[in-house]
């Protein structure tokens, strides 16, 4: 299900947190309540990992990653680096992206499988995308703009993208990408998604602008009900075999 949240009464919650199928970054400096929103739908799955990037609470948008590993810009101090890699799984691999845009998250947009990138970026940054993070990199723009971490968000189900985002546009990224993709918007009618979403395979979270309409898109296009429902039918499952083992 998608969650309505707030940071600081800041409803760029992409800004503030990074989420991936087995980690969640957030900043430091946010409210309790906002963290036990975020620990209450994730920590019985994941590390819900508070830090800072350069001394700054954008974690959101100066990071990049998946599964596989984290990408951090060559701003982050030893220090912010440590709290980071002390509680990520041992699987993913943390690497400094020396490259001269900080913002990674802006340039970068991933899953599990595939990567679309800033179409501007060298062919080394490129090659450390695809090495550190294991996937197929695709450089491409959205409506023109190579900004695609600002304009699209992804996870292994589905992705949402840019409301200008033309058919064809759509079509291609969807076939680069082998998930299903559409136009939309977050937190009544940004097209900033980016900012104002982050989501993987049974989660996501959204600012509290965000309209019932846009919600709805939202659940349907990643399947998170359709996830929520397997869960329950296998929390269900595991209930009912240790009840007969008793």
């Amino acid at each position: 299900m998608a969650t309505r949240v707030q940071f600081e009464k800041s409803n760029d919650i992409g800004v503030f947190a990074k989420l991936t199928t087995n980690y969640c970054l957030v900043s430091t400096g946010g409210s309790d309540a906002f963290y036990n929103i975020f620990e209450s739908e994730l920590a019985p799955y994941m590390p819900v990992i508070r830090c800072s990037i350069n001394s700054t609470r954008i974690v959101g948008r100066m990071t990049a990653g998946n599964k596989n590993g984290l990408l951090l810009p060559s701003c982050t101090t030893d220090a912010e680096k440590k709290v980071i890699q002390d509680y990520l799984p041992d699987e993913v691999e943390v690497k400094i992206l020396k490259d001269k845009n900080s913002a990674l998250g802006n340039c970068i947009v991933c899953n599990d499988s595939a990567a679309l990138i800033n179409s501007e970026l060298d062919k080394e940054t490129e090659e450390i995308i695809q090495d550190t993070l294991g996937v197929e990199v695709f450089r491409t723009n959205i409506v023109e703009n190579p900004l695609v971490g600002t304009y699209v968000v992804i996870s292994n189900q589905g992705g949402l993208g840019h409301p200008l985002t033309s058919a064809e546009e759509l079509e291609e990224i969807s076939n680069l990408l082998q998930i299903p993709i559409c136009a939309g918007t977050v937190n009544t009618g940004s097209e900033v998604l980016g900012a104002g979403l982050i989501v993987n395979d049974f989660a996501a979270f959204c600012g509290m602008n965000t309209t019932s309409t846009e919600v709805y898109i939202i659940e349907n296009i990643f399947k998170l009900n359709e996830n929520k429902s397997s869960e329950t039918k296998d929390n269900q499952f595991r209930t009912e075999m240790i009840r007969n083992l008793k």
